[in-house]
């Protein structure tokens, strides 16, 4: 099968990427383990082949501990078709186009989550950071990322750090632009 990039110009500038934290809080219950884990792999792939790639479709199953059987029914092609009918990817002549970044949850899937979650999303979209917070958060990504940490990583490290989730991703974002530039 090949993976080439879905290129939506809105979601590729506002949305996640599917290594995130917020993809991993808040779209994970909505693809599913197995669904997300197949995005962040094809993302992975688009990154080092971004005209896009052939997967092989048994080896990349069994990879993730799954069977691969032909036919819709297994849980590898089940999470194939829960990125379509999520519209995390499309079916193209002979493959899928897949988003390089995610948008945010649609309320649909936010009526759905549990309470506590749909507040802590709230929280996540309501969150205003300050420039002194996002200066700091900025300033030790680079630093993460100078001293060998992948891009996707920093965003964990900078939670860790105590830098709140959405500057954190933020400051991620920005670095993401940065070293592409390069």
């Amino acid at each position: 099968m090949t993976i080439t990039a879905w290129i939506d110009p809105v979601v590729d500038e506002s949305g996640f990427d599917p290594r995130s934290r917020y993809v991993e809080t808040y779209w994970l219950g909505v693809l599913g383990p197995t669904a997300t884990w197949l995005v962040r792999r094809f993302v992975a792939g688009l990154e080092q082949a971004p005209d896009g790639y052939e997967l092989d479709l048994r080896a990349t199953a069994r990879s993730m501990g799954l069977g691969f059987h032909p036919g819709r029914n297994s849980p590898f092609a089940r999470s194939l078709d829960r990125c379509v009918m999520f519209g995390v990817a499309h079916h193209t002549g002979g493959g899928l186009a897949v988003r390089r970044r995610l948008p945010p949850v649609s309320l649909r899937h936010l009526k759905r989550m549990p309470d506590e979650l749909r507040a802590d999303h709230d929280r996540w979209v309501r969150h205003t950071v300050t420039l002194d917070e996002l200066t700091r958060a900025h300033q030790l990504a680079c630093v993460l990322h100078d001293t060998g940490d992948e891009t996707w990583i920093v965003e964990h490290r900078l939670v860790a750090l105590g830098i709140s989730d959405v500057a954190a991703s933020e400051a991620v974002d920005n670095l993401s632009r940065l070293t592409a530039a390069d």
